[in-house]
C-alpha cells in the first residue's frame, strides 16, 4: 500500500535529518521559540462560517506532477489575497516533491496560519515543524495509535502548535476524539488505495462531536461540493489539486467559496 511506502520512506528521511541536526539540538531550537502563539490555526475554524485551507502542492503519488510551473510563494500570496483562512504546504520531498524550504519562504511572505502537510511518525518532525515556521502539523490516524496522537498533541501544545488529526473512518474518528483532538480532518481520499469519496466527510460529520471543528479534505472540485459540505455543518475545507490546476487560483477559490456563501476578500 502506498501509505506504507510513504511511512517507510519517511522513517529513513527522519533518521537522515537527525544526522544533520541531532534530536537534542532540534528540540532545543524549537523550545527557544515563542510558544505563546494563541493557536492561530485553530482560531480560524472556531470562528463562524466556512473557512478554506488552500494547499501549495507540486505533485502527488496519485496524480503525478500537478504543477510544473511552481512559484510557490506567489501561489501562497494569491491564496491570501483571495480570502483563504489558512495555507497548507507539502514538505514531503519524494512522493509529493515538497520541501521544508517552501514552508520557510512562504512563512516569510504571508500572515495566514500555515499547516505543515507531511507524514508525522516521530516527535522530531514536530520540533522541526516549529523551527521552519509552521502553525500546525498533520497527525494521520492511519499511521499513529491513540497513545501517539495524544503524546503528539501534548507536544504541540507545549510548542504553541495546533494538531490537525486526520481520519478516514469511524474507528479512526473515535481514536482521534478519545486522544483529545481539537481539530479533526476527514480525508475523502483513502490513503491506502487513493480512491476518493466525498460522502466520507458527509457521513462522518454526523458522528463527530459538534464542539470539535471539522475539516473536509480532498476531492472537492465544485461550489456544489462545497455547498453540500457546508450544509452538513463542516467548518473548514482543504483544497489542493483543484486550486493548483487552476490558471487563476484566486478566481477558483472565490468560485468554490460561493458554495459556502462566506468568502471575505482581502
Amino acid at each position: 500500500m502506498i501509505l506504507d511506502k510513504i511511512a517507510a520512506d519517511t522513517r529513513i528521511r527522519v533518521e537522515e535529518a537527525k544526522k544533520a541536526v541531532s534530536p537534542e539540538e532540534m528540540k532545543a531550537r524549537a523550545l527557544q521559540m515563542n510558544s505563546s502563539t494563541g493557536f492561530p490555526f485553530e482560531k480560524v475554524f472556531q470562528a463562524p462560517g466556512l473557512h478554506f485551507i488552500c494547499e501549495v502542492k507540486k505533485a502527488s503519488p496519485s496524480k503525478g506532477l500537478i504543477a510544473a510551473d511552481f512559484p510557490y510563494v506567489e501561489i501562497a500570496r494569491e491564496y491570501e489575497r483571495a480570502g483563504a483562512g489558512a495555507i497548507s504546504v507539502l514538505t514531503e520531498p519524494h512522493f509529493f516533491q515538497g520541501s521544508n524550504e517552501y514552508l520557510r519562504e512562504i512563512r516569510g511572505a504571508v500572515s495566514l496560519p500555515i499547516l505543515r502537510k507531511d507524514f508525522t511518525i516521530d516527535s522530531y518532525q514536530i520540533y522541526e515543524a516549529k523551527t521552519i515556521g509552521a502553525d500546525a502539523v498533520l497527525l494521520i490516524a492511519a499511521l499513529l495509535d491513540g497513545a501517539a496522537i495524544q503524546e503528539y498533541i501534548y507536544l504541540c501544545d507545549i510548542l504553541g502548535l495546533s494538531a490537525l488529526v486526520e481520519v478516514h473512518d469511524e474507528s479512526e474518528l473515535m481514536t482521534a476524539v478519545h486522544a483529545g483532538a481539537r481539530l479533526v480532518g476527514v480525508n475523502n481520499r483513502n490513503l491506502k488505495d487513493f480512491t476518493v469519496n466525498l460522502g466520507n466527510s458527509l457521513r462522518l460529520r454526523e458522528l463527530a462531536p459538534r464542539k470539535i471543528p471539522f475539516i473536509a479534505e480532498s476531492g472537492i472540485k465544485t461550489s456544489e461540493d462545497v455547498a453540500r459540505l457546508y450544509n452538513k455543518g463542516v467548518n473548514g475545507i482543504l483544497v489542493g489539486e483543484t486550486l493548483m490546476r487552476a490558471q487563476d487560483k484566486g478566481a477558483m477559490l472565490r468560485t468554490l467559496a460561493a458554495g459556502g456563501g462566506c468568502m471575505n476578500e482581502n
